[in-house]
């Protein structure tokens, strides 16, 4: 399955249904311009908005894990969708708004890219968001994204 695709088909639906979200994780880089190979799609939520989101994308093929991964001392939560075709497969992460995330929800915003509009997580989103889990990969990020923010990170 061709990611980006499916990146286009989810957010128009997404769109379509008025279903709030942000995109965060790798594609959102790649919306600010910080390309890096990623394998998942990573969408920032209101737990209110579940419902609504998960109707919205069972008929595009995803389906729904009812069990959630908590990090954090319950300050994150995520919930995964998958979506197979054979042996080919896609992840939609659902990363929940919480106190500990609303800083990052609170920076959203629209981005226009070659698909149409997209709501992105900012930059100091990211970095804060990223901050919360401090892998090797989420320092680099870091590093990257700090270059387009005056902000400095969260700690």
């Amino acid at each position: 399955m061709d990611l980006f695709q499916e990146l286009q088909n989810l957010l128009a639906t997404l769109r379509r249904d008025a279903v709030p979200h942000a995109l965060c994780g790798g594609l959102a880089l790649a919306v600010h311009g910080l390309v890096r190979a990623t394998e998942d799609i990573d969408l920032l939520i209101e737990a209110s908005a579940l419902p609504r989101l998960r109707a919205a994308v069972e008929p595009l093929g995803f389906r729904f894990d009812p069990c959630a991964m908590i990090f954090q001392n319950g300050g994150v939560t995520i919930y995964r969708l998958l979506k197979t075709a054979g042996e080919d497969f896609v992840l939609l992460d659902l990363l929940l708004v919480t106190p500990l995330t609303q800083p990052a929800w609170d920076t959203r915003c629209v981005a226009e890219t070659d698909f149409g509009p997209v709501n992105v997580v900012s930059p100091a989103g990211l970095i804060h968001l990223k901050n919360l889990r401090h892998s090797g990969q989420d320092q680099d990020d870091i590093r990257q994204l700090q270059s387009l923010t005056d902000e400095t990170p969260d700690t």
